[in-house]
């Protein structure tokens, strides 16, 4: 049986989920940074395209997460135009309302920082101050520097 109380909180925090990524996006963009969705994921030691997935209803298929790869962004910026030209500095920005990866997600940062896909990857956190959202970032080697050697 399904329970009530819990698909509704599930909408909403797959809403306020999705919020925050975007207030993340609207805030790198406000720094200088050319952000784009990342839509590859980490399995078996490759990086393959994430699936979207499915939903069957009776009014058809819908999608229920669009581009749902690991880190949520890839960002860059042009590092010193004047003295490097040419030169960008890509990070990965994944978005968690806590601030907190769970082991899978920890190892898949370790693996893609390994490869060279990133320099860093920046885990943003949802902060209120005064009653006003706040976005921190962490880099995720001084964070989990433990786990990352």
């Amino acid at each position: 049986m399904v329970n009530e109380k819990k698909v509704k909180q599930g909408k909403v925090s797959r809403a306020q989920g999705k919020d925050f990524e975007i207030r993340v996006r609207n805030d790198l963009l406000e720094k200088g940074w050319t952000v784009s969705r990342f839509d590859n994921d980490v399995k078996e030691n490759k990086l393959i395209q994430a699936k979207t997935s499915w939903r069957r209803t009776p009014h058809g298929m819908f999608p229920m997460n669009i581009s749902p790869g690991f880190p949520d962004f890839l960002a860059f910026m042009v590092v010193d135009e004047e003295m490097m030209p040419g030169v960008y500095d890509i990070i990965g920005v994944e978005s968690k309302m806590t601030g907190e990866l769970d082991r899978p997600e920890k190892e898949k940062c370790v693996w893609l920082l390994e490869q060279g896909v990133f320099s860093k990857i920046l885990i943003a956190s949802k902060h209120k101050i005064k009653n006003r959202i706040h976005i921190e970032y962490e880099d995720f080697k001084e964070k989990y520097f433990r786990f990352y050697k």
